[in-house]
Formats: C-alpha cells, structure tokens, sequence
C-alpha cells in the first residue's frame, strides 16, 4: 500500500471512528488497517488517534492533519475528473435557462442541430426573462445577454448583441427621423420594462464619444416582450429600441428602418454562464462550443444587414 492509499485508508478511519470498518471498504484485515495507521503516525512522529478498547477518536493533530489530507484528496479527485471529462462523451439532462425571445427565435433551432450531433443529451429548457440563481435553483447553465455585472459565475461569449432604434416608414413618415437625441422628445417611444431605470435611452454625447447621456421617455405602450414592441413598432406606434436578433428581419426587408445608429452605445454580447465552482461537464463544454460556434463572432441576423452601426 503506498502513501496515497495510507492517507485514504486514515480519512476513512476518522470518519467510520473505527477501523474494522475502513479495513472492510479497503478489502484489509483490521489488523493490517491498524499496523499502516501506526506506520504513518511513526513516519510523522506524531500520534493521529486516542484509542481505547471500545472509542476512537482524533486528536486535535489529527484533525488538522484530517483536514489537509481531505482537501488534497478532494483536489487529486477534481483533477482526474477533469481530464477524464475531456474525452467522455457528452450525455444526461442539461438544465438551461434563457432569454424569452433570444430562446424562442434563434435558440430553440440550435438545441435542435445539437441534440441531434449529441443523441445522448437531453434539455431542460427555461424560457423566461426573469433573473435566476443558476446555483439555488439547480441550472447547469445560462444564456445571458448584456454586459454582465461581477459575479462568482464563469461567462463565454457567444456572439455581439447589437441594438438598433427603428421604426416603420408610416410613423417616420408622419412624425419625421429624429437627427439627435434630443429630437426623441418629439416621438412616442415603446418601452420594455424589463430593464431598469425602463423609460430612458443611453445615448453617446456625440457620434464617436465615449461620454454617455440618457434620455427620458414618453410613450403610451410598455411591455415586458420585445416581440410584442416589435409588432407594435411595425403597426406604427413609434419609435423602439431592440437588439436586432429581433428586429434584423425586419430591418433587411425595410419594414422597419434604423435611426440614431451613430449616436448608440457600443454593442453588448450574449453569454454563456455557469458557477465557478462547478466542474464543468462534457454535456455544458460541448454546448458552450457549439452555440459559440453557431453565433459568433457574426451572428447570421446581422450578416444579411446593409444598414448596421459600425458597419
């Protein structure tokens, strides 16, 4: 038996408070369980158990030494996981929560190419807009969109996310193009109410500026959907600022045109996220590279664009 064995055989001692035990989970005799603890405390020249005929018991060297050894086991364990993850293939439930749109529109075709490249996974899809605690409510994972605030989650960025303001030809036909932002004083605005503050609009101070400005809203209609204030910017009712995974078809078909571009902040960017602390499994690596793979760096709802910031 070599050191390693002799740490585990020690850890499960103390744990079992006994050694016939431990000597049964490691196919020993107790004797032999009990010769290798003495010839470890001998090596350490110190003593790891109080022994009577009928309790065992750590000492408090012991219990430091239980708590080294445990974490250094626990490490040794992570590590060989790690690598023997690398080449097992991908399978069981991924459990993922996702933006409702992003979802519905381009997410839920891409699941579909990857279940059928991996045959042995299973998704457990959450559509929602709602914030969720990927670690409290059991998530393997998240796709999240924006800029993502500090946090003890691991992120991957899939693809930019660019927003646009728009409208349709009929309300800028009837209500003109504003050229500044302050001109958005003049329009009625559709307001997602999923962000906060809701009822402003950043804005650069000037084309090319970093320094930022935020504008007040008005307008008649809010709504927690961006496919909702999509429809209602093609019927007319104003002026909408969404990320053009959702209004791109409608802009590269010219029912709903683009103002401000110059005047807009730099695009945000989708992620993937997943809590640091967990190992990352074949299932979540394999779906993270393949959803990177699929969006970025150009996703395909910007690609057919004439019109796009930047661009």
């Amino acid at each position: 038996m070599d050191r390693l064995e002799d740490l585990r055989l020690f850890t499960l001692v103390a744990e079992g408070r006994s050694f016939t035990r431990a000597a049964d989970k490691l196919g020993l005799s107790k004797s032999a369980a009990s010769r290798r603890i003495g010839e470890l405390e001998a090596r350490l020249g110190a003593r790891l158990f109080n022994r009577t005929t009928r309790h065992i018991s750590l000492t408090q060297v012991g219990e430091g030494f239980y708590a080294r050894v445990t974490q250094a086991l626990d490490a040794l364990e992570e590590a060989e996981r790690s690598v023997a993850s690398q080449h097992a293939a991908p399978r069981g439930v991924l459990k993922l929560a996702a933006p409702m749109s992003f979802g519905i529109v381009h997410l839920s075709g891409a699941i579909a190419d990857f279940m059928r490249l991996y045959p042995e996974v299973t998704v457990d899809m959450d559509l929602s807009d709602r914030f969720v605690d990927l670690v409290e409510e059991g998530y393997d994972l998240a796709v999240r969109i924006g800029r993502l605030k500090d946090s003890s989650l691991v992120a991957r960025r899939l693809c930019p996310v660019r927003t646009v303001i728009c409208a349709s030809p009929d309300y800028l036909a009837r209500r003109g193009t504003p050229q500044t932002p302050a001109d958005i004083a003049d329009h009625d605005c559709l307001i997602y109410t999923n962000v906060q503050p809701p009822d402003q609009w950043s804005f650069r101070a000037a084309p090319g500026s970093p320094d930022m400005q935020n504008v007040r809203l008005k307008g008649r209609l809010r709504a927690n959907n961006g496919d909702a204030l999509r429809e209602a910017a093609l019927h007319g009712q104003g002026l909408v600022l969404l990320p053009t995974f959702i209004v791109g078809d409608a802009l590269a078909a010219g029912r709903l045109v683009p103002v401000l571009d110059a005047w807009l902040p730099d695009p945000a960017a989708a992620h993937a996220v997943y809590p640091a602390n967990r190992h990352l499994s074949p299932k979540v690596r394999a779906f993270v590279d393949f959803m990177a793979g699929r969006f970025g760096p150009v996703p395909y709802w910007d690609s057919a664009l004439t019109v796009m910031k930047g661009g």
